[in-house]
């Protein structure tokens, strides 16, 4: 098992966010309940970088040693996430209770739903709850399964790249980790929250109530959605794409704080026409509604399957949470509460900056940090012996 149990030590492994348009590494230190950031850093990845896998692997690698050169992460202990891409999720309700008959079922799961060997390759599962079906209560599970050469060659990866692989993670049990402190008080615990993160290829759902995750869901939109439907209407190239729409957010950004003329994008000093600009909101909206309308159906299926278990509110992370678009569609058509993430809000960062860079402070928010956090947090907990949620892999 591709797992330690950091019980009571001080100092946590370095949390690996790979994603598509930037590597993000974070080490915490937990001392007396006080989680402090002792080193963070972030390389970005060209969006032409994703379309070869082993040149994608090269930059990935390039950029850990990169950031470790640079002498501030302590000890080489990583705990990282598995790809969305090869990861599969689903849920399903099973009549088994004990263990044996649950394992049973989710093998022949395995086979007849993913194709997979689950003699060879990894599975695993979080109880969800009891559901009533009928006159039946049956057990609600998410089961998680991978092939295990997709592990192997992450393995392989962060090896190459100096690290010492201590944990095998994934996104949604990252992502519910990052906010499970902040769900502490009684009336918290009583309410179901929705965490959801935006990627640039992926948004990930995750329903979480009383200290557990409930339901998850992959959904296969995120940020190059839109910049492929703004390249579509323009006529232009991704990369010309992505770099109108980041002149667009710096509009909004100066517009709304008044600090700056009107149109100056990062260094590019470009200055968007009217009609180009609303070509942009335009296309990026329609992507918005798609994501909505996705993401509302897993609002649908909640509610159903675990009735009178009303959701209060939804927060949103990830480097597409910014999309002020977007977050107006959601805020619309979605009827709880929406706000972006905070995940670093109460940890103390006053390291001193030659041992932090988070990119940009994003106006203090720095929600697309939340899966590192979770990373870097894994197999600690406030209460002991809570650290159950079960998204580790076996290395055959």
């Amino acid at each position: 098992m591709i797992s330690l149990n950091f019980k009571n030590r001080s100092l946590r492994p370095i949390g690996l966010d790979i994603g598509h348009s930037s590597v993000k590494m974070i080490q915490l230190m937990v001392t007396g309940g006080q989680i402090r950031v002792i080193a963070a850093d972030k390389v970005h990845i060209e969006p032409g970088m994703n379309g070869d896998d082993e040149q994608r692997r090269n930059v990935v690698i390039s950029a850990i040693k990169q950031m470790l050169a640079k002498g501030k992460f302590s000890g080489r202990n990583v705990v990282s996430c598995l790809p969305s891409d090869k990861l599969k999720i689903t849920s399903l309700r099973l009549v088994e209770s004990r263990d044996e008959e649950i394992e049973q079922a989710l093998r022949k799961e395995v086979v007849q739903r993913f194709g997979l060997d689950p003699d060879k390759d990894a599975m695993n599962y979080v109880l969800a709850g009891n559901v009533r079906q009928g006159d039946e209560v049956k057990n609600e599970l998410i089961l998680f399964a991978v092939n295990n050469e997709t592990i192997k060659s992450h393995i392989d990866m962060l090896e190459e790249a100096g690290l010492i692989p201590v944990a095998i993670d994934t996104i949604p049990c990252a992502l519910f980790r990052s906010f499970e402190r902040s769900l502490r008080r009684q009336e918290d615990r009583e309410q179901t929250v929705v965490f959801v993160d935006i990627g640039s290829r992926f948004t990930t759902v995750v329903f979480g109530r009383a200290g557990e995750i409930s339901f998850v869901k992959q959904i296969p939109i995120g940020g190059e959605r839109f910049n492929q439907e703004i390249a579509a209407k323009l006529g232009i190239k991704i990369n010309e794409a992505e770099t109108l729409r980041r002149a667009l957010r710096q509009e909004r950004e100066l517009s709304a704080s008044r600090s700056g003329p009107m149109g100056q994008a990062d260094g590019d000093n470009q200055r968007l026409d009217a009609s180009t600009r609303q070509v942009m909101t335009d296309a990026i909206s329609a992507v918005a509604q798609e994501l909505t309308r996705e993401i509302s159906l897993c609002f649908r299926y909640y509610t159903v399957t675990f009735r009178g278990k009303r959701v209060e509110r939804a927060v949103f992370t990830g480097g597409e949470a910014y999309e002020n678009i977007l977050l107006n569609v959601l805020k619309r058509q979605l009827t709880v509460e929406i706000e972006v993430a905070q995940p670093l809000k109460g940890f103390d960062m006053s390291s001193g900056k030659t041992h932090i860079n988070f990119d940009s402070d994003r106006r203090g928010l720095l929600c697309e940090w939340s899966v590192a956090v979770g990373l870097s947090l894994k197999g600690w907990s406030e209460a002991p012996g809570r650290e159950r949620q079960a998204c580790n892999y076996e290395r055959n």
